[in-house]
């Protein structure tokens, strides 16, 4: 007999998570083994991996909660295909393909010569990645930010958590456009502060990222209406799943980067980011079954603030200011926190659902029932 979803515990979720990491952790023993035959060389590739795993939970949780806000909307088909392909274009793709795909443009080689050179070669390979760091922060901090802006500049969003400025925002969404003027003068903002001679790297690189956005929204608006049409689906198809895999992807470029401060070994960074993916897709799973998001009102908010600070650190760390991705991870999910201790103490204090006009720090600070 199937059990409910609303009656699974937490573990269960995790059990495919469990699994990969029990594969990957072997994994990176056996590459330990073989790359330096000695067992403290094997035991430091394992927890090189681990610490990967977890670098890349604590910097993808509020992409867990964004993505479940999404599949929510999206058909069961749809969401089925995001959970179990998503997966695949996240680890595979994201992970060891797109770092070969930097390599290959940068360094103007093929795809095996890249290959090549990140296993015998793995200094030259991490210096080639890191000479790529700031169009990619450029392109992903851009894509980020817009989508943490079009969640704030909504006219149809009712729930706020900082009131003071989120209902503000919610009012300036009437303004069209007003989103990418944002963006627009935050990279001629930035654009002064980088290096001169990276000045049009950056600028492209944001505008690319500002451009992928809006084609995203476009061709997904294009691709459900599509699907609806011809198949009577519900909204959320093809479009949403495009949505989420680009937002993935933007998700995991700092986590990609970051991890050459860690390790230059391109399958021990593949084994440790993928672990970590795999719980985020556990948790994404958790979130959309068990109706987290509606029942912690405040969560999402959590994860977009978070998503709005890290497009800006993004933005940061290409005019050559270095950041910690521990730092970014931990405030990250310390953010989502505190929206989850604000959540839970406003459904004490409003039992039947009343709203409640009090900001978060008023809310924090009412004692416990």
């Amino acid at each position: 007999m199937t059990t409910p979803p609303a009656d699974r515990s937490m573990l269960s979720y995790l059990k495919w998570a469990f699994i990969v990491t029990g594969l990957g952790l072997v994994l990176g023993a056996v590459l330990g083994w073989r790359t330096t035959g000695t067992l403290s060389g094997m035991a430091s590739i394992v927890f090189i991996c681990a610490v990967l795993a977890v670098l890349e939970i604590s910097l993808s949780f509020d992409n867990a909660i964004v993505n479940a806000n999404k599949l929510n909307t999206m058909s069961a088909v749809w969401r089925q295909r995001f959970l179990t392909w998503g997966i695949l274009i996240a680890v595979f793709g994201m992970r060891i393909l797109f770092p070969l795909l930097i390599v290959m443009l940068a360094a103007k080689i093929g795809p095996w010569q890249a290959v090549t050179l990140a296993a015998s070669d793995p200094d030259e390979y991490s210096r080639i990645m890191q000479g790529a760091h700031l169009p990619i922060a450029a392109f992903g901090g851009t894509f980020l930010l817009m989508v943490a802006l079009s969640f704030f500049f909504d006219e149809e969003k009712d729930v706020h958590w900082f009131g003071w400025i989120e209902r503000r925002m919610a009012w300036l969404s009437s303004i069209k456009g007003v989103e990418i003027a944002i963006v627009l003068s935050l990279i001629l903002a930035f654009s002064r502060l980088v290096p001169p001679d990276q000045i049009q790297s950056f600028v492209m690189s944001a505008i690319y990222g500002l451009l992928t956005f809006l084609l995203v929204q476009v061709a997904g608006e294009l691709l459900d209406a599509s699907d609806k049409a011809l198949k009577g689906a519900a909204s959320g198809g093809l479009g949403a799943f495009l949505y989420l895999e680009v937002l993935d992807a933007s998700f995991s470029f700092d986590g990609v980067i970051g991890a050459f401060a860690l390790t230059h070994n391109l399958f021990v960074i593949a084994i440790g980011l993928g672990i970590g993916a795999m719980y985020v897709r556990s948790m994404t799973i958790m979130l959309v079954e068990k109706g987290t998001l509606s029942t912690y009102r405040y969560l999402e908010h959590g994860a977009f603030w978070a998503i709005l600070i890290l497009s800006v650190i993004m933005y940061v760390q290409t005019t050559g200011l270095h950041i910690p991705e521990v730092v970014t991870g931990l405030g990250g999910a310390a953010l989502i926190g505190v929206a989850l201790l604000a959540s839970i103490r406003w459904n004490k204090a409003n039992p039947d659902g009343e709203e409640d006009s009090r900001e978060p720090a008023e809310i924090l600070a009412a004692p416990a029932e």
